[in-house]
């Protein structure tokens, strides 16, 4: 059920109308635990804006990721996730901070990552990022994603990554 939802949302997702934008992003992060991850995503902006002001405005993106869990000599994982992220983009001209944040679904492809028991392979995926986006569109950031099932099945032991991520515009 859950890999028939994220393929509906990201069919959806990319073949939303034209008018939003389709950006490719690569990130390079570690766990607490020191394993490396390796991140490959894709999203597409909501071009929708809230809140606006002369310091900035509300926006946001539907964001579909691929995600390795390298683990050395212990098991490594696979992740799919789907999210829905806030971004809250301040004006300026060239190099605009930003900061986001959002709350999705992943899944699994082990209920083991590394020495991790994360009893299942459902997962809420939540993230806080920071970074600057360039006059040519690119976004240059770091971002912390936490996994968790929430407690629906124990151990709940959840796990972090913390990247360093680039994102450019199709």
């Amino acid at each position: 059920m859950t890999r028939l939802l994220f393929s509906a949302s990201l069919a959806t997702t990319l073949l939303a109308p034209s008018a939003f934008a389709l950006d490719l992003s690569a990130a390079l992060g570690t766990t607490a635990q020191g394993e490396l991850t390796y991140r490959l995503g894709m999203s597409r902006d909501w071009n929708r804006q809230w809140l606006a002001s002369e310091t900035g405005s509300l926006t946001g993106y539907w964001d579909a990721g691929y995600t390795h869990w390298s683990a050395g000599e212990h098991r490594a994982a696979h992740t799919l996730s789907f999210s829905p992220v806030f971004v809250y983009q301040f004006t300026g001209e060239g190099a605009r901070p930003f900061i986001e944040a959002g709350v999705g679904v992943s899944l699994f492809s082990s209920t083991r990552v590394g020495h991790r028991n994360m009893s299942s392979g459902f997962h809420f995926e939540d993230r806080l990022g920071a970074g600057v986006q360039l006059a040519s569109g690119t976004r240059l950031g770091v971002r912390a994603i936490h996994y968790s099932n929430a407690g629906l099945k124990m151990p709940n032991e959840g796990i972090e990554s913390y990247a360093l991520f680039i994102s450019q515009p199709l």
